[in-house]
């Protein structure tokens, strides 16, 4: 269950929220209505954030699979060729 608190609010408790994000409370924090920051338990960001690579390394994967041509440039129909799918889409209009 996700708990909503103004800035204010957060401020004047934060200990208290801090308690309930321990306890497994999602603590949602608010700028005049609109949410700006979450408070986690640490197990919970550990567990949301395992496995995720920086944009180093994930760009590093990238190129290793569409090694970039002798000019240095990579063109979209050579690495976007094998994820298109053949299907027109759906029908849209504004």
């Amino acid at each position: 269950m996700v708990k909503r608190y103004s800035i204010a609010a957060a401020r004047d408790n934060f200990t208290g929220l801090v308690h309930e994000a321990e306890s497994g409370a999602t603590v949602e924090v608010t700028r005049r209505g609109k949410p700006v920051a979450v408070l986690v338990a640490q197990e919970e960001y550990e567990r949301l954030t395992r496995g995720r690579r920086g944009f180093r390394e994930a760009y590093r994967d990238f190129l290793e699979c569409y090694p970039a041509s002798k000019d240095n440039t990579l063109e979209p129909e050579e690495w976007l060729e094998r994820d298109r799918t053949p299907s027109p889409g759906r029908d849209f209009s504004w």
